[in-house]
């Protein structure tokens, strides 16, 4: 499946929620489905910079494709991280950079979080493009 069918996956399912409070305890349920970072990635060096929360992001490069692990110390971020990592892990690096995240908006994300939190999403994706950019260039 590529990102964009993905994210296009993710718009009809947030489609069938009525009002956002069911969309908030949607993005909580795929927190619970996150790929957990193993705990001896949970660094210092691994933390998004410009998250409200505390949120550890790992990248490995395997068979030319990208995969994620992460966790965060809020509920509602760990939803968002694993939203993130659906779309673009297990892809290769290339399709990460160029990857546009059009989704975000169309679900209404950006409007329905906090500024600070939407800040942090913003953080997300752009740690995430800059470990697939760094993967690509090995």
């Amino acid at each position: 499946m590529t990102i964009r069918e993905t994210q296009e996956d993710i718009v009809d399912e947030f489609g069938m929620f009525t009002d956002w409070m069911e969309k908030y305890e949607y993005l909580i349920e795929l927190g619970k489905s996150l790929p957990l970072i193993d705990e001896q990635y949970k660094t210092e060096d691994n933390l998004i910079k410009g998250c409200q929360s505390q949120v550890w992001l790992h990248a490995e490069h395997e068979n030319g494709k990208v995969k994620y692990t992460a966790d965060s110390d809020a509920i509602l971020t760990k939803g968002l991280i694993a939203l993130m990592i659906r779309v673009l892990s297990n892809h290769k690096p290339e399709e990460i950079v160029k990857a546009d995240m059009s989704f975000i908006d169309e679900v209404g994300l950006k409007e329905h979080l906090s500024p600070t939190r939407a800040n942090g999403l913003a953080s997300m994706i752009k740690q995430m493009k800059f470990y697939a950019l760094a993967l690509q260039a090995r």
